[in-house]
């Protein structure tokens, strides 16, 4: 029978049923999963004199048992193994938790071997395993494993697997780049991955399989680009004499970066290809003007356009910002799409049947804009706002609208390099870069509670200039898990503090849409002095007057949250703050605190934030589409991603590559892989 890199582990002797569930369960299904399956350490097993261990390392130290072990009991079922080690001419007292069944192999005068950690200060080792037999490895790789199947026993497999199939493994990485990056071929990869004889080896080969995993990923990625641009794509026709004059006739000078980027998105729109850009932009760098010009674009060409945004609140607001942009342009009609616009039956059915008519071309909503009822007579343009904040199924609902309209996702939260190669490389990058004219940077300070007095006071001075200020706390009510200060306990103390010279409004999640609405219009309209929030002001809320942006609890916050929440501040032209108020208990806490303090740019404080927490938390691996690297991380390992970035996309200019004898290997894989990219979002 012939074999196959795709053959099930069932094949390999040892592997019934539960074993192969066992695998299943970990993601290994063939045998190809089974030799990717890689170490995630390796232990250093090489014996080691008492003199050249380091305190708090892991050891094998040798030696002689000095006194028949003891076993103690403590706790519920716990027990403790003590016994002396003599190394040369040192005692070192080895101590194993709940293995108490090693007492029955170990006696006075025995050589043994031990694998731990060694404590300097008190000269002891707490054991990890005890190695009876001249071993054959001086490293040995660690697996992730599980209670059905033991990491000892994930190993014996892969040596199996790799005796039987190392013959089949074939380089998808061409020769030409192996031999330029010093890469390994992928059977000594393999090989070295599992079983290094050095720390070195076992280092090579993690480059070249970070490599190859990456070059992989890239592969997949551009080559879903290559395909979005073949797919024919909506040609509109725009007029340019009408876009240059509403540009002309808006109450602002649009910026250097807010012009190159309205000129590679109308480029796009021009185009036959489908567009599928990304537009990225610091909060208040102003996107919506952009997205505007784009849909007006359109517009004029005869298309319909929709704008999506996460919240009603966004939405609304959005909806009023470009009613009075479009105020005097007549063949621009404006209409909003939302849960409460479609409570009324009568005005929703209106509303409908205008938007399948053609007459409203430009719609904006929330995710209700995607219900099977809704129908677009010529839609030619999509945008969504805060992208991350959609599932892919409902980007792909909104894109099923139309004839394969263009597609333009708007963003305020800056996309580190790293995450733009990654979770968006299969889109074209437009970004703003500087703010409008007139808008200052916002000072930021960072005080302890104690301080919160220092706040209030500061807060005050800002109100009786005539200004406004939002107070942000993570909770709605109290928990016994967290000590945080609830928003509704704070609202009744600034209440309590400012009674009779200032109005306090309190917004939070559990309010309904009317109500919620209700305080923002108050807010804005300057009725309220001070608002108490929790985060559902974190995207969007515009207020000019408002200048100071108390965050309470800031620590709770992670980097790009803080980031927004700032950002509802210094919207108009006066100079604006945002007061931290933390007691951060970690250092990752107080890194967080100092870097708001010293930068206000939005891609350092990304690049930060997925520096201290990761890029799956970052995004959200779910929304984000954020693809599981086996063994690659695309933040520390982000050379290695560029690099095999730009290789592939080197590659993919030369139309022959496919017909490339260095090639073969990688096109055996593509014809293997050709399915993913149908799927792939």
């Amino acid at each position: 029978m012939a074999r196959a890199l795709t053959d099930s582990p069932a094949v390999l002797k040892g592997v019934g049923p539960k074993k192969l569930q066992a695998l299943n369960k970990l993601g290994i299904n063939t045998i190809e999963d089974l030799l990717t399956y890689y170490p995630f350490r390796y232990e250093d097993l090489t014996v080691k004199q008492l003199s050249d261990v380091a305190d708090g390392e892991k050891v094998v130290l040798k030696g002689v048992i000095a006194a028949p072990p003891v076993v103690s009991h403590f706790g519920r079922a716990k027990t403790r193994l003590n016994f002396g080690l003599l190394v040369e001419n040192d005692l070192v007292k080895v101590t194993f938790f709940n293995q108490g069944y090693l007492a029955k192999r170990l006696s006075t005068g025995q050589e043994v071997a031990v694998y731990g950690k060694y404590d300097q200060r008190r000269q002891s080792l707490t054991g990890m395993k005890v190695m009876y037999q001249a071993k054959d490895e001086d490293l040995a790789g660690v697996y992730r494993a599980s209670k059905e199947i033991t990491a000892k026993t994930i190993k014996d497999l892969v040596s199996l697997a790799y005796a039987n199939y190392h013959d089949l493994i074939f380089d998808i990485v061409p020769d030409s780049l192996r031999q330029k990056f010093r890469l390994e071929t992928r059977s000594q990869m393999i090989h070295d991955m599992h079983f290094p004889v050095t720390l070195a080896q076992g280092k090579a080969a993690r480059r070249s399989a970070i490599f190859e995993e990456f070059f992989k990923f890239q592969l997949r990625i551009q080559l879903l680009k290559q395909k979005h641009r073949k797919e024919n794509g909506i040609i509109i026709k725009y007029d340019n004499d009408k876009l240059r004059q509403f540009i002309k006739q808006l109450p602002f000078e649009l910026t250097g970066a807010q012009k190159r980027v309205v000129n590679e998105i109308c480029r796009d729109l021009h185009r036959p290809e489908h567009m599928n850009r990304l537009l990225q932009g610091d909060v208040g760098s102003g996107k919506t003007v952009v997205a505007a010009l784009a849909m007006y674009a359109a517009i004029t060409a005869g298309y319909q356009t929709v704008l999506m945004a996460p919240t009603e609140i966004l939405a609304q607001q959005h909806a009023q910002k470009l009613a009075q942009l479009f105020e005097t342009i007549s063949e621009v009609n404006v209409a909003l799409l939302t849960s409460s616009v479609t409570r009324n039956q009568k005005a929703k059915q209106t509303l409908l049947d205008n938007l399948a008519s053609g007459e409203i071309n430009l719609l904006i909503g929330t995710h209700a804009v995607i219900q099977d009822n809704v129908n677009f007579k010529k839609l030619g343009l999509v945008v969504t706002d805060e992208q991350h904040r959609f599932g892919v199924g409902q980007r792909q609902a909104l894109r099923q609208k139309g004839d394969f309209p263009d597609a333009l996702a708007m963003t305020a939260t800056p996309i580190p390099r790293t995450l733009a190669i990654t979770t968006y490389g299969e889109m074209d990058v437009s970004i703003i870069d500087e703010l409008p004219k007139g808008r200052q940077t916002i000072k930021t300070n960072w005080l302890r509670q104690k301080q919160f007095t220092q706040a209030l006071d500061f807060m005050e001075q800002q109100l009786q200039n005539g200004s406004q200020a939002y107070v942000i706390s993570p909770l709605i009510a109290e928990s016994e898990m967290l000590d945080l200060q609830n928003a509704t306990e704070i609202y009744e103390k600034l209440k309590a503090h400012y009674a009779g010279r200032y109005e306090v409004g309190l917004l939070h999640g559990q309010l309904t849409s009317e109500q919620k609405d209700e305080v923002m219009d108050h807010f804005k309209a300057g009725e309220l002095d001070i608002l108490v929030s929790t985060t559902v002001i974190e995207v969007g809320v515009d207020v000019p007057n408002a200048t100071v942006m108390v965050i309470l609890d800031a620590d709770r916050f992670g980097l790009a949250q803080l980031h927004q929440l700032r950002g509802r501040v210094g919207r108009g032209s006066k100079q604006s703050y945002c007061l931290l108020v933390a007691d951060p208990k970690s250092e990752y806490g107080i890194e967080r605190m100092k870097t708001m303090v010293e930068t206000t740019d939005g891609f350092v404080i990304a690049q930060k934030d997925l520096e201290l927490r990761g890029p799956g938390d970052v995004l959200g691996k779910k929304q984000s589409g954020l693809p599981d690297f086996k063994i690659g991380d695309p933040v520390s390992d982000f050379n290695i991603l560029q690099v095999a970035q730009l290789e592939v996309a080197k590659l993919l200019t030369d139309e022959k590559f496919r017909y490339r004898q260095e090639n073969a290997g990688l096109m055996r894989y593509l014809n293997q892989e050709l399915t993913y990219f149908t799927s792939f979002d």
